[in-house]
């Protein structure tokens, strides 16, 4: 009778669960959660694996079984090299399905230290697997005795853990707290907000701003609102950085910079749906299915509406707000480069032949997304050197003065924009703001971009700015009075953004609130919030920033 060896099979029994509980441990070191629930997490989710791969004789298929495991394994622990702690997130899952193809390659070719250990780790038993299947390899029957032992035994021992944590810690809860039971609760919620949003044509029909101006309607009027990505604050010359990274609109009369301002969440997908609409932090969860956004609230005044965007669709509310002007498109998805300067002709041409006296337009530029390199042509790459060979912390210099070009070159394109309303001769204005910011290895955490599970501050300070005509201030100078007046103020750039636009535009609407708005009298310091993993409006206290974070939040509070 042929010998069969069943070493390699009887040792996979307890290496894949091993490897599966890799991010468990590593959680343990990462996450300030309490003794008791790193022992539960390690415990219950060793024991599960074990008993699950032990089920039968036939290795290669629990293992090949297994595998969306080891995709939250392997996710989990490039989310951790990124971010230095933190689960896989509700958003995190909707980011990778509101992300472009492109985006994704250009992040993952960049981190191949993160990439090449979870292929280390999980490339072989997996390709193992395959082989065994082929080869009707098992284990023996006595190699599944002492698995099976071990994990009920852990399993039974995870149990009391588990009930101990209840007991001792009201806010435990075994949804947040034990990975990856966390996880594949977040992939069904992230899933749940899938199918809502393809919903959101039929829940959203019946909304309307009920806007309308207060101004004369044959008065020519032109307002634009411009979307930043991935821009902090910290870079801008404009908001205090010592290097020139807006020459051009520094010079610019008439510009008012706010370098206070904070974003409410930091990733794409829900900032920019909270500055197209008058929803916050509060609200957001429970209304943004239900909600229009600000060209709506345009086109109800009486406006010629235009939505130009230099990023693709990504099945995101973004897409809906944008289709819902008179002239919109995305213009990437025509083949063209993803340079923001590419939305300029666009810009011209409605302003140029729209048969209306009164014109808003939004533009979604692509700004300084990584791979920062590609966001700007190569006469704008001044700070130097550039060229970074993976996004590590060894190549900081050379990430930030390729970021630090990519704004150079956001300072020129709205210069641009700003000369073509200038030169219409008409009451004109526009805002810019960013979506959020950016990590890029700024202190001991070690942490690059954003969306992270929890924020920091780097994430949350963006720069925005308002910048009203020379026949605008002429025309309503107390507008430009009172922004002028609010510069140094606390500002929420997400909430603010919508109710300033309209101000300024002298529309108005019930879900106008003077209070919100830059250019009103009325305008009040808000109270910071963020929008967490599960929708909620929280403080920044309960959103994870920790004391490094504080400290940036205090120096900003007392910069002239």
């Amino acid at each position: 009778m042929r010998h069969v060896n069943h070493d390699i099979p009887n040792l996979a029994l307890w290496i894949v669960p091993l490897l599966l509980v890799v991010p468990n441990v590593l959680l343990a070191f990462t996450e300030g959660w309490p003794l008791l629930y790193k022992i539960t997490d390690i415990a219950l989710a060793f024991g599960a694996f074990l008993v699950v791969i032990s089920l039968t004789r036939n290795i290669g298929w629990m293992i090949i079984l297994c595998f969306p495991f080891i995709f939250y394994s392997a996710f989990q622990i490039v989310l951790l090299y990124l971010y230095d702690g933190g689960i896989i997130a509700i958003d995190m899952f909707v980011n990778v399905a509101t992300t472009n193809f492109t985006e994704a390659t250009e992040l993952l070719r960049n981190l191949k230290l993160a990439m090449g250990t979870v292929f280390i780790l999980y490339l072989p038993p997996l390709i193992w697997a395959i082989y065994a299947i082929v080869k009707k390899k098992r284990t023996s029957r006595d190699a599944l005795f002492m698995p099976r032992l071990a994990g009920w035994t852990l399993v039974g021992a995870g149990l009391v853990f588990l009930a101990l944590c209840y007991f001792m810690y009201p806010n435990f809860d075994a949804r947040k707290h034990l990975f990856p039971l966390n996880v594949v609760c977040n992939t069904m919620e992230a899933a749940n907000r899938t199918v809502r949003t393809n919903h959101y044509p039929e829940t959203s029909a019946n909304f309307s701003y009920r806007a309308t101006s207060t101004r004369p309607a044959d008065e020519k009027e032109v307002y634009v609102m411009v979307i930043g990505e991935t821009a902090r604050a910290d870079n801008w010359q404009l908001m205090g950085y010592d290097r020139p990274t807006n020459p051009k609109l520094i010079q610019r009369s008439g510009l008012v910079a706010f370098p206070r301002a904070m974003s409410e969440s930091n990733t794409t997908h829900k900032s920019v749906p909270i500055i197209l609409s008058y929803l916050n932090a509060r609200n957001f969860g429970d209304s943004i299915h239900h909600t229009k956004g600000i060209v709506s609230a345009f086109k109800d005044a009486g406006y010629c509406t235009a939505f130009f965007s230099a990023q693709r669709r990504n099945h995101s509310f973004i897409d809906y707000f944008g289709e819902e002007a008179d002239a919109w498109e995305f213009i990437v998805e025509n083949g063209d480069p993803q340079k923001d300067d590419y939305l300029m002709p666009h810009l011209k041409c409605f302003i140029d032949t729209a048969k209306a006296d009164k014109l808003f337009i939004v533009l979604h530029s692509y700004g300084s997304h990584f791979n920062y390199t590609d966001r700007y042509p190569e006469q704008f790459a001044q700070f130097q050197p550039c060229d970074y060979l993976s996004a590590q912390a060894k190549y900081r210099d050379e990430l930030i003065n390729a970021y630090d070009n990519s704004i150079l070159y956001t300072d020129s394109f709205l210069n641009d924009i700003c000369d073509e309303l200038e030169d219409t001769g008409v009451p004109a204005a526009l805002v810019y703001l960013s979506d959020h910011g950016e990590d890029i290895f700024d202190d001991q955490r070690g942490r690059f971009l954003h969306a992270s599970p929890t924020p920091t501050f780097y994430q949350l300070h963006v720069p925005m700015i308002a910048w009203m005509s020379p026949a605008y201030i002429e025309k309503y100078p107390e507008k430009y009075r009172f922004t002028l007046r609010h510069r140094l103020g606390q500002v929420d750039s997400s909430e603010s953004a919508f109710h300033t636009m309209l101000d300024i535009a002298g529309i108005t609407s019930p879900y106008f609130y003077p209070s919100k708005s830059l250019a009103n009298k009325a305008y009040a310091d808000p109270v910071r919030l963020y929008i967490n993993d599960y929708n909620e409006g929280v403080s920044l206290h309960e959103s994870g920033f920790q004391p490094l974070d504080f400290r940036k939040l205090e120096m900003l509070a007392h910069t002239p």
